[in-house]
């Protein structure tokens, strides 16, 4: 476990609590960002952590309303259809003082489109960025792209001439274990600049003190003190103790103890999640099992025997503590293309049993399932939970966890022998199932599927999940968006297992309501 190997364990357990002033926030939660690359990884703490330094063209509030950020309106031009417009909030500088303009707009963008970006699969559809003027951008896509706005909410802009000047144009290859300046320096037009950052240890940012919202926004953090702290136990504890102000993820089991104690408060609401595990179903044989020269997940009886093997109303109730909601699809509930008749569940071990032995797979076999430890609501238990549930039908689970900095790039980094068997979760930022099925459901190439690590592939399929980024015709479009799932739930090469619940602790003079991306924004922070 990192954390414990830096020795602040000890350090959290044993100190006295000092409280911080009443304009700093010490902030925890399991894990840390992977990078300060706003481009290199499409992942949930990564996103929250430079949503404080960096800013998109547009944002949602906690309603899931889009509102303006570094782009104050947009609209789908009158000549074209094909062509949004941007109009450019002026009078912004990014933090080394350098004005921003379209010209850092265009270089993001077009930067984020690149083949090292876990970002591409929101572009997919744009043909060309351009500056219209100073502060006005036009984005033409491939056909008209009803839904383009909400694809940019994590789209942060970077400053070209600072980026020039620290050979930091060229997207960090994360994957690749590339190392580069903006991994761990950063220069946005956010309400907070980075002061100092030790990966995996600590990471300090101070208020922007010519951030163009201070009128706008509460502003009471002025320093934000953040420490990622991996063992549950001791993230309580260090709540508890007065050590940090707000941690992001209680242990479902320890929300009493921290609801109920003097001066502290747990905010719940249904997150924009979904966890669920992912099957090698396109290997000709893989790599952890024992069954040699074939694929027993490639047999659809199979992928069905292990749904049906998995309970979910037991995982919440013993494992969540009735802190999650089971899923029957991996779309949660606020994604436009969710439907009651999706998410229906079933458990019925006696009917998986008969499968198996109908796949030809009676005597079970074995399988190695990758599991991360620190960056779900008890991901790891729920591995634990599932090597058992597995085990009735025969199927013994040789489990392996591992942070999640060792866990995503088994399935981001895919070429068909790196995972077989994985749990991953997944929000939905743009609230529209076109983002599920441009990143785990198409064919992985250049532009899309860059963590679909089933090796599922379907062109004809393909087809119509692209074929969703230029529909304007919003009947057609959800016809057509459900006529994916009718396919995606049939193949089965995801086993959904439930919709995530948030649970932020504080501080009970911290003021913010929950928001259901789970990406606190501490300049709306207010603190009474």
């Amino acid at each position: 476990m990192k954390f414990a190997s830096t020795g602040l364990t000890a350090l959290l357990l044993a100190s006295v609590a000092v409280p911080a002033s009443a304009e700093t926030l010490r902030w925890a939660r399991a894990g840390d960002a992977l990078t300060l690359d706003p481009h290199a990884q499409n992942e949930g703490p990564t996103h929250t952590l430079n949503h404080q330094i960096y800013e998109p063209l547009v944002l949602r509030d906690e309603e899931g309303t889009l509102v303006p950020a570094l782009a104050t309106d947009w609209h789908v031009s009158e000549d074209n259809p094909n062509v949004w417009v941007f109009e450019l909030r002026e009078g912004v500088t990014f933090h080394d003082g350098a004005e921003f303009t379209a010209d850092d707009v265009v270089f993001s963008l077009n930067r984020a489109m690149t083949e090292d970006s876990d970002m591409k699969e929101l572009l997919s559809s744009v043909k060309e960025v351009r500056a219209a003027d100073t502060y006005r951008v036009e984005i033409e896509t491939e056909g008209p792209n009803p839904i383009m706005p909400a694809n940019l909410t994590n789209m942060f802009i970077m400053d070209q001439e600072w980026a020039e000047a620290n050979d930091a144009v060229e997207v960090q290859d994360y994957e690749g274990g590339e190392d580069t300046y903006a991994a761990s320096n950063a220069n946005g037009t956010g309400a907070y600049r980075l002061v100092s950052r030790e990966a995996d240890v600590r990471t300090v940012l101070e208020q922007n003190e010519e951030y163009w919202g201070a009128d706008q926004f509460p502003m009471d953090v002025t320093r934000i003190e953040y420490t990622p702290i991996q063992n549950p136990a001791t993230r309580v504890a260090a709540l508890l103790s007065g050590e940090v102000d707000f941690i992001q993820d209680v242990p479902v089991q320890d929300l009493g103890r921290v609801s109920q104690a003097q001066g502290l408060e747990v905010e719940t609401a249904p997150q924009n999640r979904t966890i669920f595990f992912g099957l090698n179903v396109g290997a000709d044989d893989l790599q952890t099992d024992n069954i040699e020269g074939e694929n027993p997940l490639a047999n659809r009886q199979v992928r069905e025997a292990m749904n049906l093997a998995i309970n979910r109303d037991a995982i919440r109730q013993v494992v969540m503590r009735d802190q999650s909601i089971p899923a029957g699809v991996i779309a949660p509930p606020f994604v436009n293309g969710w439907t009651e008749e999706l998410d229906q569940i079933s458990t019925d071990v006696d009917r998986a049993k008969a499968l198996m032995e109908e796949a030809g797979y009676g005597d079970g076999f074995s399988i190695q399932l990758d599991c991360p430890n620190d960056r779900y609501v008890n991901d790891e238990a729920i591995c634990q939970a599932a090597v058992g549930m597995l085990a009735q039908i025969g199927i013994t689970v040789n489990l392996d966890t591992k942070p999640k900095a060792q866990h995503f790039p088994l399935i981001t980094g895919f070429t068909g022998d790196e995972t077989d068997f994985y749990l991953v979760g997944w929000g939905v930022p743009t609230f529209d199932s076109a983002y599920i099925f441009d990143y785990l459901v198409h064919s992985r190439d250049e532009e899309y599927g860059s963590w679909n690590a089933t090796g599922y592939s379907n062109p004809e399929l393909d087809a119509k999940i692209e074929g969703l980024a230029s529909e304007t015709d919003l009947e057609a479009r959800n016809q057509a968006i459900a006529e994916i799932w009718e396919v995606v739930q049939d193949e089965t090469m995801y086993l959904p297992l439930h919709h995530q619940v948030l649970n932020w602790g504080m501080t009970d003079n911290i003021d913010v309501p929950v928001d259901p991306e789970d990406q606190p924004k501490f300049k709306r922070f207010a603190l009474n």
